[in-house]
């Protein structure tokens, strides 16, 4: 049976070793990111003794209840400690309340669910698990040559970067060109704050031969996936390869692992691009859209 839960009612240790063993697991569904991305606004749809849970970030605005795409969060939905079917899916989307006028949410790559208010989306996963010599000679011609373009320009990956450097960097190149306010850098910080205090970050930067920052990175590290979350370059460390040698850093460290490092994306063709050309394999995920203001 599939119960609504509020936040505050929550088993949160039953909820988070949910997660944590989820066939599907992802950083996102834990408690305490949730708490931090939404505020700690959040309910869960909860089947039987938590085998399966739904988190539903939500909001309340002129009197309508609706659930919403929280930020730094690419993939929520269902998650489960044995196999996920069509029909599960299904379960859980119809358990939501009525209450709810609108649900917009990114369903998980597993929450394979056909729907007319589902779009499908794209992602890119990398399995780490061969050795780095084996996941370099599939990289493609032209991203091999990147990285040692990079390393001729004695580019240099910093670990353990600050990671407020990077944000600031990023906003300085990069922010009036994305759909962010000050309230979502404010959650950046807060989230990468927290993961730092658990070990569950890489932050890195990629420095000129002036040790001047031209390119850096955040990737949340679980117990199962890398998630490339948050990078920039500026104009320099696009021409001298900063991220193709920053993913290939992270590469090399994880190789000969269970890890999956997760690209987050994309839909634009020039982003989907440079992800494939490290090997990485498409998946799906499903974005689902849904206006009941009548119900």
């Amino acid at each position: 049976m599939i119960t609504y839960v509020t936040r505050d009612n929550l088993n949160i240790e039953q909820y988070d070793n949910c997660i944590s063993n989820a066939v599907n697991s992802r950083i996102y569904g834990y408690s305490w990111y949730l708490d931090i991305v939404a505020h700690e606004q959040w309910d869960v749809l909860v089947l039987d003794n938590y085998i399966a849970v739904m988190p539903l970030p939500r909001r309340r605005k002129y009197f309508i209840n609706y659930i919403y795409l929280v930020s730094w969060s690419q993939q929520l939905g269902v998650f489960a400690t044995s196999a996920i079917d069509t029909q599960l899916v299904t379960q859980f989307i119809n358990t939501i309340p009525s209450k709810f006028k609108l649900v917009d949410i990114f369903l998980n790559a597993d929450n394979n669910f056909e729907d007319k208010n589902v779009e499908k989306k794209t992602n890119y996963i990398l399995p780490l698990s061969p050795s780095y010599e084996t996941l370099f000679r599939n990289y493609n011609k032209g991203r091999k040559s990147n990285v040692k373009q990079a390393l001729s320009h004695n580019l240099s990956v910093v670990i353990d970067y600050d990671y407020r450097d990077i944000i600031t960097f990023f906003r300085v190149n990069k922010g009036h060109e994305v759909a962010k306010n000050e309230s979502d850098y404010d959650v950046l910080d807060a989230l990468i704050t927290h993961v730092i205090s658990l070990n569950w970050v890489e932050c890195i930067g990629v420095v000129n031969e002036e040790n001047i920052l031209i390119g850096g990175a955040f990737f949340l590290k679980d117990d199962k996936r890398i998630t490339y979350l948050f990078s920039s370059v500026n104009k320099e460390g696009r021409e001298k390869q900063a991220m193709s040698l920053g993913l290939n850093y992270i590469i090399e460290k994880f190789s000969n692992t269970n890890y999956i490092l997760d690209f987050e994306g994309s839909m634009i063709p020039e982003i989907a691009s440079f992800f494939r050309s490290f090997g990485a394999i498409q998946e799906s995920y499903y974005h689902y859209k849904k206006y009941s203001l009548f119900r």
